[in-house]
């Protein structure tokens, strides 16, 4: 990735430079505190509570950002650039103070100066912090790793989302069952983020359209919306790692155009005063609001279009700010749609250009096609979005004409390579002719782009060959693979702060640059003193993750057992059932006298299920049945335990991948498209057992097939399994211990006696097991033993945890920022230097 050098000096005082505010010692940031609890708070420090302090110190290392921030965009003012516009709808990016103090290099001076209000810890601090649940999962924290990485390699960018009030629901087990409770992350004051109403944008839903012939004499369409709503940018730094450049997040938040109607209220329609403001607002409420009402569908095309519109607006404005002509779009913004979720972006960039920017189709298409780039997260047809022609025509009607239109020229290339193949035109066309007549996003997505990629190589290529193989005939060239990657920053350097200093120690501390040397880990493979060290880190993060457990779940674990742990959302594709049955087996085996070899274990599950998926949460109060019977047994004392997590997020994440001895990644193989959980356990040392599903594949490449416990049918084997009518009953007759298990089950011994709460569970596998559980239990079971005969050895079993860890720089997000760069967004490195203060 090339550099451009760009140096911005900071202006003398008067400008906005305050040393005051920009200082780095212990002594600058009490300064800081000190202030800002006077000052924003209206506090005194002796009266200070430690969310008072989190808030200070949080504003104090803001105003430390902000001298970067600023500096940022007069870099770019100065020395034009490509930047990169990531459109997400969910940016799950965690706890902010702890990533701001890694990023500046503060940590130490931080904790010093808390000390100085009465002994508070940074520890203490960082407790209090709510986090921010805009995101679901995986694709979210996807996103945060990016944009990170995007920061600590100087790439100018800008990640665009929606500043949901309400995020994903907190997470609450009653009885054994999830229970969702409202995400109230804004309800304490959140210290990151900058308002910007001046910069405010207007968005459109509804109405109709007319047409029109222009003063050059061409008929042109012109769309009149029945409602707007407005876009208001709070924006969020993201700094790099010891670097000056400090990127944004910018999230939109929605309001109503007029927000309070005179007359309604006073006539008495109370409510009426007040609708517009409502209606409007909603759109930023909720992550993901129900898509199973016909208003929930409304609403979540409403806020897709709504973020789109509102980002893409944004950047158009930026270029006329700095007086760069429209035609030049495609020279400074490199648009990255992650998901179909932001997928309307072609229709709506091109409306943008046609309509308010009055230029020709072909000049926008060529415009809009060589600006946005699109990501596919996922095989599962179900996930790819579709809206029905109604909807999507009551709300957006010019953006389907556009659409028609888009697809009317696509087809016609079709049918140029293709003469008289109805069937493939049926297959490639934007509009799904079949039923109800529908948008297919991801078709509009992969028609607009420049370049689509997958997020795992097998992913990639099924993609390719099982997903859209018709496409990528079509254009093999605009196919590619970028495989995922997660920050080290965050998932090893600030969660776990005992492997961090061992690893500054032997191998120095630029690691947290450049993973790749923690290749120079391989030479203590063989070192019994390093070994032990090494073993040492990881009990520690043990400890602290029992005492965690003791104090929400008031389950005792033994820090010396096996931490088996599977954590991610909760789905049957996922199949926590499959690791929740082979739990069952562990425990008959022990009761039967037959336990000899086994690994004393800690089984930990953790993650949310949908709200609306009854068989995942299903599964949740299936877990939880086997964990209270397995915990009351004194037969499985020191011999088992069995722990779900409640309300699993990134806080704490940052607690369970340093603890964790086994990664469970057990999805059916062709199901999951990568993966990042698997790479931050690997990270952090944990060994894998787990399917050629994903990411799995590559991992198992990097660190060794001797270091993972493969098992299960590969993708080619499932697929061959489905076409021959796949019978998972006969199969059961040819596994005994799994039948037992299902006996059990069926007997009510998870369930208190109730004999009926799990068989919607037991006849979906018994009938149907969509996911092949049965088809890959004995393999797993068998994966299972090695990993306990493993463990028996415990100087061999950290030599394989040293070599996972030193393998792993190839999932570093920074890997995968870099060839997005160079592959796909064409986007290169933009030094900021301040000359004012430099990092420690």
């Amino acid at each position: 990735m090339s550099e451009q050098p760009a140096e911005f000096s900071m202006p003398t005082p008067g400008g906005f430079q305050d040393p005051e505010r920009s200082g780095l010692s212990a002594d600058d940031l009490f300064a800081g505190i000190t202030e800002h609890l006077f000052f924003t708070l209206g506090k005194l420090a002796p009266s200070a509570t430690r969310h008072d302090l989190y808030m200070a110190l949080s504003y104090a290392v803001r105003d430390r950002l902000m001298t970067r921030y600023l500096a940022g965009k007069e870099a770019l003012n100065e020395h034009p650039a490509k930047s990169v516009a990531y459109l997400s709808a969910e940016f799950l990016i965690g706890p902010q103070l702890g990533n701001n103090l890694l990023m500046l290099g503060i940590e130490k001076e931080a904790a010093e100066a808390l000390h100085r209000f009465n002994g508070t810890t940074l520890d203490d601090v960082r407790e209090v912090e709510e986090e921010p649940g805009l995101g679901n999962g995986g694709l979210g924290r996807l996103a945060a790793c990016y944009m990170e990485s995007l920061a600590s390699l100087e790439v100018p960018a800008v990640g665009y989302g929606i500043r949901y009030e309400f995020g994903i629901f907190d997470q609450l087990i009653r009885d054994g069952w999830q229970v969702e409770i409202t995400d109230k992350w804004l309800k304490g004051g959140w210290p990151w983020e900058l308002t910007h109403p001046d910069q405010a944008v207007f968005v459109g839903f509804g109405g109709r359209t007319e047409g029109y012939t222009d003063e050059h004499g061409r008929y042109r369409s012109r769309w009149i919306p029945a409602e707007h709503a407005i876009g208001i940018p709070h924006d969020i730094p993201v700094l790099g790692y010891k670097v000056n450049t400090c990127d944004r997040l910018r999230l939109w938040r929605a309001t109503a155009t007029e927000s309070f109607d005179f007359y309604a209220f006073n006539i008495g329609d109370y409510y009426g005063a007040v609708e517009e403001k409502v209606g409007s607002e909603t759109l930023s409420k909720v992550l993901y609001p129900n898509d199973g009402t016909d208003e929930g569908r409304r609403l979540r095309l409403k806020q897709q279009h709504f973020f789109v519109s509102c980002s893409l607006q944004d950047m158009l404005r930026n270029l006329e700010q700095r007086k760069i002509p429209v035609t030049e779009f495609p020279q400074h913004w490199a648009v990255q749609l992650n998901d179909t979720h932001p997928a309307i972006a072609v229709a709506e960039l091109m409306r943008l250009l046609i309509d308010d920017k009055n230029l020709d189709w072909d000049l926008a298409w060529d415009i809009t096609s060589r600006s946005l780039a699109y990501t596919n997260h996922t095989l599962l047809p179900e996930a790819l979005e579709k809206w029905g022609l109604p909807l999507f025509s009551s709300l957006l009607p010019r953006h389907l004409e556009l659409i028609f239109e888009i697809n009317r020229r696509f087809l016609q290339q079709v049918r140029l390579k293709h003469p008289g193949d109805d069937a493939i035109l049926r297959k490639l066309s934007i509009i799904d002719e079949e039923g109800q007549k529908a948008v297919r996003m991801a078709h509009l997505a992969t028609v607009g782009s420049h370049h689509v990629n997958g997020v795992a190589k097998l992913h990639s290529d099924l993609v390719k060959s099982s997903l859209m193989p018709e496409f990528a005939q079509l254009w093999p060239e605009k196919f590619t693979n970028v495989t995922n990657g997660v920050t080290p920053r965050r998932w090893m350097g600030l969660c776990n702060p005992q492997l961090r200093g061992l690893l500054d120690e032997v191998i120095g501390q630029n690691w947290l640059h450049n993973l790749d040397e923690l290749k120079q880990l391989e030479r203590f493979q063989d070192d019994s003193g390093f070994l032990e060290r090494w073993d040492q880190t990881k009990l520690e993060s043990k400890r602290q993750l029992a005492s965690y457990i003791h104090r929400h779940t008031s389950v005792l674990v033994d820090p010396a057992s096996l931490f088996d742990v599977q954590v991610k959302r909760i789905h049957e594709y996922k199949r926590q059932h499959l690791n929740a049955l082979q739990v069952i087996a562990q425990y008959l085996r022990i009761k039967n006298g037959q336990g000899d070899g086994l690994a004393p274990r800690t089984v930990i599950f953790g993650g949310k299920a949908a709200p609306g998926y009854y068989m995942a949460k299903l599964i949740i109060r299936f877990i939880n049945g086997i964990a209270e019977t397995v915990n009351s047994d004194p037969d499985m004392d020191g011999r088992l335990r069995v722990v779900f997590l409640p309300d699993y997020n990134v806080k704490l994440g940052e607690r369970v991948y340093p603890a964790s001895d086994l990664s469970e990644q057990i999805s059916t193989a062709g199901k999951e498209a990568s993966g990042t959980g698997n790479m931050k356990f690997a990270m952090n040392g944990a060994l894998t057992v787990g399917t050629l599903d994903g990411a799995n594949v590559e991992i198992r490449e990097q660190v060794g097939a001797e270091n993972f416990f493969l098992f299960g049918k590969t993708t080619p084997e499932i697929e061959a399994l489905r076409k021959s009518g796949y019978r998972p009953w006969e199969l059961l007759e040819e596994l005994p211990e799994l039948q037992d298990v299902l006996h059990l089950v069926e007997q009510g011994h998870f369930s208190n006696g109730d004999t009926e709460l799990f068989r919607p569970l037991v006849d979906n596998l018994r009938g149907q097991d969509p996911f092949f559980v049965f088809a890959d239990f004995e393999a797993y079971l068998k994966a299972q033993d090695e990993v306990s005969s493993a463990w028996a050895n415990r100087q061999h079993w950290n030599r394989m945890s040293l070599l996972n860890s030193a393998r792993t720089g190839y999932f570093s997000s920074d890997r995968s920022v870099r060839e997005y760069c160079d592959g796909i967004w064409k986007a290169s490195a933009v030094p900021v230097k301040v000359t004012c203060q430099s990092n420690p």
